[in-house]
């Protein structure tokens, strides 16, 4: 990556590379927010507008919501003028500060597309040196209409979930307009994601060139560490929102036959609009006395449930990393998760947890960590060393470093 010979001055001592992200383990040296603030202003760049879906606010915020508010949150606290634009949320304000960057809340879950880019292109959002596109599913199509510095953020494809959230013909005009459509407009466009492995999936099915995918894991909140003692008797912990591509239902299928060998408790933490299904899923088995939905909980209770929890599980069919393994990781949880771009990346297999191909591997997987404690604790162990490489600063820093190169030289003079 190009950078100015006083910005390397400036960041003398830290990592950064073509793949930034990566030296996060290989060095102890972890930036701070003033060298965040140090990087932004060598490259001229003071406001930044964000455009997102969704933000924090929204009731089906995810883990995109949250490394989006954590990146923006950490940008503001180095001195750059952050501006969300985001669809309406209910109960929340139009307008307003959070964690001290600007948000605004205006339009439907599909008219924030057309309204955000009318109102970017009148400049009805203010000026800005830079934009942040976060292209989640539907793209905002900056690369027609927006001029100067700007950056993608993509953190997986929706192949798999389309058909699963949409009825058939819309989940195929979601599919062509993500695989076909867009892709050719965004080929010169700089991209961040989270994972190599999603990085991967980009370059085969949507042509997009090596140099132009950045890899930038997300961070890990310092709330997230061990401390309660894990429960007396074998639990396994999911957290996500309660929506079919995160496949809850076959975790508790998964269970099922776990407990044919181990009396293993599974706490679901999480809301969303499978809750309904999922609750009679787990009558209908008879699962109530070991199965139980928490809903969403306060930060004491998640961290709390992380901790005692003796594996962490996903069968996600889809994700950009997730969040919530690493989560359990820093809190000395190993994890078992399906075995697809994202996870690939949150799991180091037989280091950290365990990667599952197939729901009968899923099952041995499960039985093997309970049954094992020696197994257990080493890969709780490595988790939580591996956890602790991943600071929401060295996403920020990193980030800001991609945005960075897109700037022109000239504008660093």
């Amino acid at each position: 990556m190009w950078m100015p010979i006083t910005m390397r001055r400036k960041l003398k001592g830290l990592p950064l590379g073509a793949e930034p992200a990566n030296a996060a383990e290989a060095s102890n040296d972890l930036p701070t927010v003033a060298q965040i603030g140090a990087l932004a202003a060598d490259a001229g760049i003071g406001r930044v507008h964000i455009l997102a879906w969704r933000d924090l606010a929204d009731v089906e915020a995810g883990g995109s919501e949250n490394h989006a508010s954590r990146v923006a949150e950490l940008w503001a606290l180095a001195g750059v003028e952050v501006t969300m634009r985001t669809s309406y949320a209910a109960g929340a304000s139009t307008s307003g500060t959070r964690d001290g960057y600007r948000v605004i809340r205006k339009a439907g879950r599909y008219m924030i597309f057309p309204r955000a880019i009318m109102a970017e292109m009148s400049g009805r959002h203010g000026p800005r040196d830079a934009l942040i596109e976060i292209w989640n599913g539907v793209p905002f199509l900056s690369p027609l209409w927006a001029r100067g510095p700007r950056l993608i953020w993509l953190h997986h494809l929706h192949t798999e979930m389309w058909p699963l959230v949409l009825p058939t013909r819309l989940a195929r005009v979601g599919q062509l307009l993500e695989a076909r459509v867009a892709p050719p407009l965004y080929r010169r466009s700089k991209v961040v994601t989270l994972g190599e492995s999603s990085k991967v999936t980009m370059l085969e099915r949507l042509g997009f060139k090596a140099e132009n995918v950045h890899v930038v894991p997300p961070g890990v909140d310092a709330k997230f560490a061990p401390g309660a003692p894990k429960s007396p008797e074998p639990s396994v912990l999911a957290v996500g929102r309660l929506m079919p591509p995160k496949a809850f239902d076959k975790l508790i299928d998964a269970m099922l036959r776990v407990r044919e060998v181990c009396p293993a408790q599974l706490t679901i933490i999480g809301e969303g609009y499978a809750r309904d299904g999922l609750a009679k899923l787990i009558a209908g088995v008879g699962a109530q006395s070991w199965c139980k939905l928490l809903g969403k909980v306060d930060d004491h209770t998640l961290v709390s449930q992380y901790q005692s929890a003796w594996i962490v599980a996903s069968c996600s069919v889809s994700e950009g990393w997730g969040m919530t393994l690493t989560e359990a990781a820093a809190c000395g949880t190993p994890a078992v998760a399906t075995k697809i771009p994202g996870h690939i990346d949150a799991v180091r297999d037989d280091e950290t947890g365990l990667m599952a191909g197939s729901p009968a591997e899923f099952v041995a997987a499960l039985v093997r960590i309970l049954h094992d404690k020696e197994l257990r604790e080493r890969l709780a162990a490595s988790a939580q060393q591996r956890a602790k490489s991943l600071t929401w600063e060295r996403t920020a820093f990193d980030n800001m470093a991609v945005l960075a190169s897109c700037v022109p030289r000239s504008r660093h003079a």
